[in-house]
């Protein structure tokens, strides 16, 4: 896969938002401009996790982007936006089944495949860019014994893939997804996602504080909140809860 002005690629980096973001900080980036990393030695997972991945065998792509005005009122649309992209992408290759597990994990059945961390950059409050990194596993078949119900698109099915060449179809994807966006599209974007909102309408087990509960998950409003129903209808904002796996 050769390189192009846009999409680069590292044989190894500690992380590709880092990077992308080292590279915004000295103005060298632009819009579209993404890194893709063979190797990611200490990747990013949401709340400050690491991304466990084996060198050559993923995808570890950062996308930079500058945030049309139409995303201003609420950033999360432009996550809402980059996991509808990303979703779309992998479920062309993996088939059915494929879910959003709030607020941006690609999930096959109940195993995680890959997740998206969103970085923003602002100056004097104005919204100025936002990096978004995507990891997804392709052909990694063995995981760390501390990471449960893990996938892969190899395991899911039975193909081995370029890596290099998929990260440069998404960054193909997702560029062309945040070309003239309207509010319309937008209002279809959070459709799309809670369409495919992982576990939506069954009842799970929530965690918050040192309290368990059970709850049906309704959908995800407009503003991030993840919306369930028991006795009352709740919202959750992301960090406030944890799902419980028995």
């Amino acid at each position: 896969m050769p390189e192009t002005e846009l999409f680069s690629i590292l044989d190894s980096v500690d992380s590709t938002n880092n990077y992308a973001m080292a590279a915004v900080h000295a103005g060298l980036a632009k819009h579209g401009s993404a890194w893709f990393a063979r190797d990611q030695t200490a990747g990013k997972g949401q709340r400050g996790r690491t991304w466990h991945s084996r060198p050559g065998q993923n995808v570890a792509l950062s996308i930079v982007l500058t945030p049309e005005s139409i995303f201003s009122a609420n950033h999360f649309l432009l996550n809402v936006r980059v996991a509808e992209l990303v979703h779309r992408f992998f479920s062309a290759k993996a088939g059915t089944d494929i879910f959003i597990k709030w607020p941006n994990d690609i999930y096959w059945r109940d195993r995680k495949a890959g997740g998206i961390l969103i970085e923003n950059v602002f100056a004097d409050k104005t919204w100025k860019w936002a990096v978004a990194g995507i990891g997804l596993n392709i052909n990694q078949a063995e995981f760390g014994k501390g990471l449960k119900n893990v996938t892969s698109l190899g395991l899911i099915t039975g193909k081995e893939y370029d890596p290099a060449d998929l990260a440069a179809g998404l960054h193909e994807a997702i560029l062309k997804g945040f070309e003239k966006i309207t509010q319309v599209d937008l209002q279809k974007s959070i459709a799309y996602y809670n369409d495919v909102l992982y576990l939506r309408n069954k009842t799970v087990k929530l965690k918050k504080d040192n309290a368990s509960f059970s709850t049906t998950i309704k959908k995800v409003n407009d503003f991030g909140q993840l919306v369930t129903e028991d006795a009352i209808e709740r919202t959750f904002n992301f960090g406030e809860v944890e799902w419980v796996i028995n």
